[in-house]
């Protein structure tokens, strides 16, 4: 069990990492393309390219003692559609919200679904730890160090992005959910992107003006959304979200924030203050204090029969 949650913590912890380094992508490509013209063509690519991978995964044989039966495909597709369309309505809130709010106070409410997801667990009578609330409480204290620079005060903006959390909270407790039901995480994933990925399309058409010049200009930071940020990233974190449960998954995939800045700072020359450093060193000892499980053990004489000695090897 322990090998299987560093399996799926080193999973969603490559998810963060993905989706950190795609806030660069993301800052270049809007340089060519409109923000559905993007998403759209990302979202589609990111489907397409799980389909080979689909295919290799089944001619893969399972490994002694991993096999597991898969749920019916008819239940695959509900958890794909139903990701879908929470992923489109969480995209296009929190699009439509940074038009009218800051980009630094965009990621700290965004980020603040780390707190919506054990809300969410607690009103669906899912018991949450102590240690995991104080977590995720010092998790937004460093986002807060990390990304309000300016005085906060609420806008409509404030708001979408909001709404955009929450939605995005939704999402990782219906993959666990699903998960919970042993679905095909690739196959759900390719899903997923095909149904948000159709419905941006048809929003790029109603809302933008696309061309192929520009698309074809933005060639680059859109394969690599689409390929790593879609493709790669959200599969990694439905089959990484199956070994780890839904509050700790949460604060892992949080990481992202901490690395865009990272990233930032190193590919766009961005500057990190002592504030922000600050921010980044409080949201790291959370994730790593939710991963830590401390327990305590009765000493017992020597030659005793302890069963639970003989556990941890």
């Amino acid at each position: 069990m322990k090998r299987h949650r560093l399996r799926g913590n080193i999973m969603l912890l490559m998810t963060a990492a993905i989706w950190g380094l795609a806030f660069v992508a993301q800052s270049d490509g809007m340089n060519y393309v409109g923000p559905f013209t993007y998403n759209a063509c990302r979202t589609l690519l990111g489907g397409f390219v799980l389909i080979p991978v689909i295919a290799l995964l089944r001619l893969l044989p399972d490994k002694p003692g991993e096999k597991r039966e898969n749920a019916p495909l008819k239940t695959t597709v509900t958890g794909g559609v139903i990701c879908g369309l929470i992923f489109t309505v969480a995209g296009m809130l929190q699009q439509y919200g940074i038009k009218y709010t800051t980009a630094g106070k965009a990621g700290f409410i965004t980020a603040l679904y780390i707190i919506i997801v054990p809300i969410y667990g607690f009103i669906l009578y899912r018991r949450t730890s102590l240690k995991a609330w104080v977590c995720c409480f010092i998790a937004v204290a460093g986002f807060y160090l990390l990304c309000i620079n300016e005085g906060f005060s609420v806008s409509v903006g404030d708001l979408l992005v909001l709404a955009c959390a929450f939605f995005f909270a939704a999402h990782i407790m219906v993959i666990d959910r699903f998960n919970a039901k042993n679905v095909n995480g690739p196959l759900m994933s390719c899903i997923q992107f095909f149904t948000a990925g159709t419905i941006m399309l048809i929003c790029m058409f109603v809302f933008e003006k696309p061309s192929v010049k520009e698309i074809s200009a933005a060639w680059l930071p859109i394969l690599y959304g689409g390929v790593m940020s879609c493709g790669a990233a959200y599969t990694l974190q439905i089959i990484g979200q199956r070994y780890t449960e839904p509050t700790a998954a949460t604060l892992l995939m949080s990481l992202e924030s901490v690395f865009a800045a990272l990233s930032g700072w190193l590919l766009l020359n961005e500057n990190l203050s002592v504030k922000e450093l600050s921010g980044c060193v409080l949201v790291f000892i959370a994730v790593i204090a939710a991963q830590i499980n401390i327990t305590f053990r009765k000493k017992t004489n020597k030659g005793a029969n302890d069963p639970n000695e003989k556990v941890s090897q």
